[in-house]
């Protein structure tokens, strides 16, 4: 097939890329590059089956493909917030674009929405079925409605037009390609350890993630995408629970770093629990993640130091 991938060359569409060229499909490859870079697709550059278009999905576009992944957007609260209202135009107006071609086309199309649409839950671990709890006008608001309307959208084009959708709630995921600026709490810490520096722990540490390594989320995305059956929303995600402070001290060992825990304020809107409940994938897509966080830490690890000492 020929594939259309938006935010292609961001950390998880550049190893999207990767398997659907794998797998024998063309795939083109669109990206602003505000938080995507080239190097993260340099390796794709010169094969047949790869083409990189710089365009920014606000703007609308016309392509020739049979399916279609909707990956653009700013993904860390770092880059989200930086332009809040950019933030919420690339998943809005992106989504109708993705959407209006999918619709013109009868093509399948995927929209990686987040585990940020359930927000600061009072349920744990979060279902599909749960509605979420979410500030709508916080400065984590952008992004975490920007996605909830983004998932608006891709049902009422379901339900209204017959458009072929697929919805993957993304929980923290994790590897190598991730940005070492961009904020986030794995990227954070293994750049911190190696550079020598205090650890950041936001908080007392206490509240928890499920981190999931990109290569058990891609799979979860190409099983969704190649089944009639299920259209979503469904969680993809590690379901194994560690604390922050535990991640910490993990990053710390691996690394064989001399760095120092310390502790700043939590900022706002932080959820205290993450934690995905998989049972629908399991059943329905026969995927459940397989990388256990120490291994896939340490291919992380072994990428940031090529990157910082490169």
């Amino acid at each position: 097939m020929r594939i259309l991938i938006t935010g292609g060359a961001g950390f998880l569409g550049s190893h999207l890329a990767d398997r659907l060229i794998r797998d024998g499909h063309e795939v083109i490859c669109m990206d602003n590059l505000f938080t995507g870079a080239k190097r993260n697709i340099a390796h794709l550059m010169q094969h047949p089956h790869f083409e990189f278009v710089r365009h920014d999905v606000i703007d609308p576009f016309k392509v020739e493909v049979d399916q279609i992944y909707n990956l653009a957007c700013p993904a860390s609260p770092i880059h989200y917030q930086y332009n809040a209202i950019k933030t919420i135009k690339t998943s809005v107006m992106g989504a109708i674009n993705c959407l209006e071609l999918a619709k013109r086309l009868r093509a399948r199309v995927f929209q990686a929405s987040t585990s940020e649409v359930y927000g600061d839950p009072d349920v744990h671990p979060q279902p599909e079925g749960y509605w979420g709890r979410v500030n709508p006008i916080g400065i984590r608001s952008c992004y975490d409605e920007g996605k909830r309307c983004a998932e608006t959208l891709f049902f009422d084009y379901h339900r209204q037009n017959g458009v072929d959708i697929r919805v993957a709630r993304i929980f923290n995921t994790y590897g190598p390609r991730m940005s070492p600026e961009d904020g986030r709490v794995v990227s954070n810490f293994i750049v911190q350890a190696l550079n020598g520096e205090d650890i950041t722990i936001y908080g007392d540490g206490s509240q928890t993630r499920s981190f999931c390594h990109f290569s058990d989320l891609i799979e979860g995305f190409v099983a969704l995408m190649e089944q009639d059956d299920l259209v979503g929303p469904v969680n993809i995600g590690n379901p194994s629970e560690f604390t922050i402070l535990e991640l910490a001290e993990k990053v710390v060992q691996m690394t064989e770093s001399d760095s120092k825990i310390v502790h700043r304020e939590l900022p706002s809107d932080d959820p205290q629990q993450r934690r995905p409940d998989i049972a629908l994938a399991k059943s329905k897509l026969n995927w459940e993640p397989s990388v256990p966080l120490e291994e896939g830490l340490r291919d992380t690890i072994a990428y940031f130091r090529d990157y910082l000492d490169g």
